[in-house]
């Protein structure tokens, strides 16, 4: 579930992107003609046909043959967006746009030997050309980016040099143009350059896509302008913008935490929070401990719970989990017993197992993320958990204080939740 939520929260796009391509490349393949051709997913149009027939082509260095559009297109940086809804003009001028280009370029060049082991070669041209691109990867760029003295971010890493976005964001509200351009490092390896701009009391943002092609040379994958409907810095440090245009399955709104998060709250998120749901079940939206833990099982709990113990995604065969393996983990993550376990999460006795209960993905959830912990002296863990719900502008919705206790084999199990909220009401699909 952790990654359908990952997916939906931030890369509803570039699925887009690529469900948009792999049509365009099908259709392609059905009107080709030519025995020799390229991989039918990098054929983004079909071939020109001059007057007299024949196609249009130039030869490149390992003498393949390509039209002239496909060259066009490959050189195109606008081509790979062209789907996008775009402003019917744009608050800079092209001298500014190549500027911003060459700057984009010249960033990523700065850290091509991050990159020189992970190029695909042959990569469709809407792929990032990058693969497996890990976590200590991304981390490394977005630091050396900043070292460089340029605004850039990644998931798990604070934001460097975010003095620029305050900047902004204080002439964005004193009324004066200006302009700040950050550097994000996106999972894929792909980085992305986004643009703010506020002049004549509007906002943009003109956004160039830098992608890594064969022989670990930057290129730029395509651009696009969009305006901003709002920008908002909130007092604990999340940015957080949306867009006029919302394109479909995106979230409502974008952010970025601009305020740091210490390296050990970072890590308590990822090992106790990153993986639980605040609308598909009700661990972190109603009080709870050992005394009454049996009333948040659910069966649905299973799949995120599976992947907190494996790290990895739940298979199953027939629409049934094992009750052995069921029944393991969820009282080691959990103070339930098996009993309990039977009553409320589907076991049938006939085949000793329990159905699976598939977690569909909620549109737009809130995520939670520790920013404080107190390490009892019994050996448990209380965790300040903050849920942050930037599609509805906020970074503080609801607090929650959640313990945990650590195990020596690295499991750990869930001995309350108490919530408040603060901002918002709870999500009412959670509660229900």
């Amino acid at each position: 579930m952790e990654d359908v939520k990952w997916l939906l929260k931030k890369w509803g796009f570039l699925i887009f992107i690529l469900l948009t391509a792999g049509i365009a490349g099908a259709a392609c393949w059905g009107r080709s003609h030519t025995e020799e051709k390229k991989v039918a997913e990098e054929v983004w149009e079909p071939p020109v046909e001059v007057k007299d027939g024949e196609m249009i082509t130039e030869e490149v260095e390992d003498g393949e043959m390509i039209t002239e559009e496909e060259s066009d297109m490959e050189s195109s940086g606008d081509s790979a967006y062209w789907f996008l809804p775009q402003s019917s003009d744009c608050l800079i001028s092209e001298e500014e746009k190549e500027q911003l280009e060459s700057t984009a370029l010249s960033a990523a060049e700065s850290v091509k030997e991050i990159y020189k082991d992970v190029i695909i070669a042959d990569a469709a041209n809407y792929s990032s050309g990058v693969s497996e691109f890990t976590r200590e990867q991304r981390r490394a760029v977005a630091e050396q980016l900043g070292v460089a003295g340029l605004v850039s971010v990644e998931e798990d890493t604070n934001m460097q040099n975010p003095e620029k976005i305050k900047s902004f964001y204080a002439d964005y509200l004193n009324g004066q143009d200006s302009m700040v351009t950050v550097f994000e490092v996106q999972r894929d390896g792909l980085i992305g350059a986004v643009t703010f701009i506020y002049r004549e009391e509007r906002l943009q943002t003109y956004y160039i896509g830098v992608r890594w092609k064969q022989g670990g040379m930057p290129e730029i994958q395509g651009t696009s302008v969009s305006n901003v409907a709002e920008i908002n810095l909130t007092e604990k440090g999340y940015f957080i913008y949306a867009y006029e245009h919302v394109i479909a399955h995106e979230s409502l709104r974008q952010y970025w935490r601009i305020e740091p998060l210490s390296k050990d709250c970072r890590e308590l998120t990822r090992k106790y929070i990153s993986g639980l749901s605040y609308v598909n079940y009700n661990v972190l939206v109603t009080n709870w401990n050992s005394s009454n833990a049996e009333d948040i099982l659910m069966p649905c709990m299973y799949e995120d719970i599976y992947r907190i113990y494996t790290g990895e995604n739940l298979k199953v065969e027939d629409w049934k989990i094992p009750a052995e393996e069921y029944e393991r983990i969820m009282t080691t993550y959990f103070p339930v017993s098996v009993d309990q376990l039977r009553e409320r999460c589907g076991y049938d006795e006939g085949s000793n197992s329990y159905e699976y209960e598939m977690i569909y993905a909620s549109p737009y959830p809130p995520f939670g993320e520790v920013v404080d912990y107190i390490k009892n002296a019994d050996g448990t863990i209380t965790l300040i958990v903050d849920g942050v719900w930037p599609d509805y502008n906020s970074d503080l919705a609801f607090r929650n204080k959640v313990v945990v206790r650590p195990f020596e084999d690295g499991t750990f199990r869930y001995l309350s939740n108490s919530i408040e909220e603060i901002e918002l009401e709870l999500p009412e699909a959670a509660r229900s």
